[in-house]
């Protein structure tokens, strides 16, 4: 008879059992996740009717695969260009739900009895929702397109990162047992550094590397390629003492930037599937029924924290971000179970032996009620608004829709927190580039091409050192941030001291890096010549520094904006109008326009940008009509994008001898904003042509937009028909809109 081995016949058993399960659950219309995990219940040491692993470590070196494989596919979902388009209404939310979460985890376990650090993963596992098993009834019930759904993929998005970071603090505090301190912010600080280092060196080097290889890159060698950088990413992050699934996951959010995201991503989903089956199969092997059993109380606890905890802060966390109750709740009630990523932070407490035996299985337990409630809890998420709409006093109703009508209206940005944003950006960003460039050359070139200690060597790796880094010390030193901003605070006497502090913070910041990189490397008195010497040479190359640093940013900037730049090509875009903001223009005394109306001008047709306010010296025009003349030196209030407003600047310098540019005029009126109108069932506006609502007369604003079953109309034709359910946004006064509301 043929040796069959040990893992051979463990994977047979594993993949067998996982196919009849997962088909009798997709039978029964429950998550396959869920069928997983019984799987391996069935297969695990603790049930002895079916056969079962014989080589328990072996399966757990695959189990580790698969959490590997699975963040990597999770950072192809990811991306940190969706974390940075997640509106501050899903941020806010997230970070409300997971911080109480945690606390009330950590509080439920202290009332339990159970260990302190138990407390502290119980929290963490708390805290994490599952996008799978949301995406799942999401589908199922037909809300994916709903209002409050976007609001629940964005938090899911933070809510990702956030684990991410989570798994960090939780080792450290595991290793260390420290629960607060230098310790757990340097292990931030250092979890931040590399975050910011490995995404612009992947942004930089990694498309390129793609668009360079494509004519090389069939199906094959693009799947062996993309592996190939995962595991290399998980090899960086075990060197730099992370976890080996931070580094899959920063790999796959820097491929989803690319080009060719969407197809490595599909290429990696068999490959997911079946290393995934293998981890949740694992889940389903340390479940111990004996124990399940036991623990039936502390599981109806923490199944009731979790349904009613989660509920609660996370509309809480959308009231305070500003959103309606009626999308607040049901937000709560879709984020009200735990997931994938629960089950990855306990598992890290079992890997580190700091977690008791029990907390696993008490949280496997948990997820799979929690999964069968969702759907029901997403279902009842109306009833349940329509019962606290009822029973809440008229006082606090109004006070919520005031609140969520004021956090949604746009503001005119200042030009000082513009500037002073701009300034911290470039500070954090140049100062991980330039000190990551200094440790990899001082720690791995310096002691393999100097062994001996040579001086003249390191002179030599000083120079080349400073010669990468030089454009990046011009750039934090010298380069204009935000030119147009400062040069207005520059005219206001009270911001140029601020300004020239900012100024001599970057230059301070540029001397130290080039003195720590020196005197590490040199001897003191040379250390001092050469920092004098690099201070001339930059002083005198300015302008060819510039120049490289100008193509480094735009490379940077190419690959980084190269997959929406396709998927423009391919589908086109349309932009919405709340990625608007106001921006006031001076129209120059030779503009080509002057005297016509906003009618004849086109403007809003031809360009996308509304005028909310037009001020003539001391006359101030509210939300003009089209019939309203546009004057040789009026102050425009426009309302846009950044690209709308981009052309509308190149179209007032177009037609005028005398370049027409942003300035900073003093405040839009404070009765004058954009609103947010929901026109709910049995509205008096649902059915009705914009043009015979009367919302213009009404409000003396203008309709700017319309988001309707998650399609966005921007700048609709005064004929379209208002429906049930539209989210109107209209620029006018503050308070005739909030009357509508009513």
């Amino acid at each position: 008879m043929i040796h069959l081995a040990p893992l051979i016949r463990d994977l047979g058993l594993i993949l067998g059992v996982a196919a009849i399960v997962t088909l009798l659950f997709k039978r029964l219309k429950q998550p396959v996740v869920l069928g997983y995990i019984i799987a391996g219940l069935l297969v695990g040491p603790h049930f002895t009717l079916f056969p079962s692993i014989t080589d328990i470590k072996n399966v757990e070196v695959w189990a580790e695969i698969g959490v590997i494989f699975l963040l990597f596919s999770l950072g192809l979902e990811f991306s940190f260009k969706k974390l940075m388009k997640v509106g501050g209404s899903s941020s806010i939310t997230a970070m409300v739900q997971i911080v109480s979460m945690i606390f009330v985890g950590y509080g439920a376990g202290q009332m339990m009895g159970w260990p302190r650090i138990d407390c502290i993963f119980l929290g963490a596992a708390l805290s994490m929702s599952s996008t799978t098993i949301i995406l799942r009834a999401f589908d199922e019930l037909g809300v994916k397109s709903k209002k409050f759904a976007g609001l629940v993929f964005g938090a899911l998005i933070v809510e990702d990162l956030v684990a991410i970071v989570l798994m960090v603090l939780l080792s450290t505090i595991a290793i260390s047992q420290n629960f607060a301190g230098w310790e757990m912010l340097f292990s931030i600080s250092k979890l931040l550094f590399f975050l910011i280092l490995w995404f612009i060196g992947g942004i930089f080097f990694i498309p390129t590397f793609l668009k360079k290889a494509r004519n090389y890159m069939n199906d094959e060698t693009m799947m062996i390629v993309s592996l190939g950088l995962c595991f290399l990413m998980v090899i960086l992050a075990s060197a730099a003492g992370f976890s080996p699934a931070l580094g899959a996951f920063i790999m796959g959010s820097i491929l989803a930037e690319t080009t060719q995201g969407s197809r490595i991503e599909h290429l990696v989903q068999p490959i997911k599937d079946l290393f995934g089956a293998v981890f949740f199969v694992s889940v389903g092997m340390l479940i111990n029924p004996v124990m399940i059993v036991e623990y039936a109380g502390p599981i109806a606890i923490v199944t009731l924290i979790t349904i009613m905890g989660k509920t609660f802060t996370t509309s809480l966390g959308a009231l305070i971000a500003g959103q309606p109750l009626r999308q607040s709740v049901q937000a709560g009630m879709s984020l009200a179970q735990i997931g994938e990523f629960s089950f990855i932070i306990v598992s890290l407490g079992l890997s580190l032996k700091v977690t008791s035996e029990f907390l696993y299985p008490v949280i496997v337990a948990v997820s799979a009620i929690t999964t069968f409630t969702t759907p029901y809890l997403i279902k009842a998420s109306i009833p349940v608004y329509d019962w606290v709409d009822a029973k809440m006093p008229l006082r606090i109703k109004t006070f919520l829709t005031r609140y969520s009508s004021d956090t949604q209206a746009i503001k005119v940005t200042s030009d000082w927190k513009l500037v002073l944003r701009a300034h911290l950006v470039q500070l954090i960003i140049y100062t991980v580039i330039i000190v990551g460039i200094i440790m990899v050359i001082s720690r791995y070139i310096v002691p393999i091409v100097n062994q001996d200690g040579r001086d003249w060597i390191n002179i030599l790796v000083t120079i080349v050192t400073i010669a990468f880094i030089s454009p990046f010390l011009w750039a934090l030193a010298i380069r204009r941030i935000q030119p147009e901003a400062a040069s207005r605070l520059w005219n206001d006497r009270r911001y140029k001291s601020p300004l020239l502090m900012l100024q001599f913070v970057r230059i301070a910041a540029a001397v130290f890096f080039v003195g720590l990189l020196i005197n590490s490397l040199l001897s003191y008195y040379m250390a001092i010549a050469a920092l004098l010497l690099v201070t001339v040479i930059i002083g005198i190359n300015h302008k060819f520094l510039q120049q490289i640093y100008g193509r480094i940013e735009n490379m940077f900037i190419s690959n980084f904006n190269d997959k929406e730049a396709q998927e423009h090509n391919e589908n086109g875009t349309h932009l919405a109008p709340w990625d608007a903001h106001i921006t006031s223009f001076s129209v120059s005394s030779n503009y080509t326009g002057a005297g016509k109306t906003l009618l004849e001008l086109h403007l809003r047709e031809e360009i996308g940008i509304n005028i909310a306010m037009i001020r003539r010296g001391s006359i101030v025009i509210n939300v003009p009509d089209r019939n309203e003349r546009v004057f040789p030196e009026d102050i425009l209030y426009v309302i846009g994008t950044d690209e709308q407003l981009d052309a509308f600047k190149e179209y007032l310098t177009q037609n005028s001898t005398m370049p027409s540019v942003p300035r900073n005029t003093g405040q839009l009126n404070d009765n004058i904003s954009l609103q947010l109108l929901e026109i709910r069932e049995g509205s008096e506006f649902a059915g009705k042509a914009i043009k015979d609502s009367a919302i213009r007369e009404r409000t003396k604003g203008l309709v700017v937009g319309i988001e309707r079953a998650g399609q966005r109309i921007l700048n609709p034709e005064s004929s379209v028909v208002l429906e049930k359910n539209d989210q109107v946004w209209i620029v006018g006064n503050k308070k005739r809109i909030k009357l509508l509301d009513k």
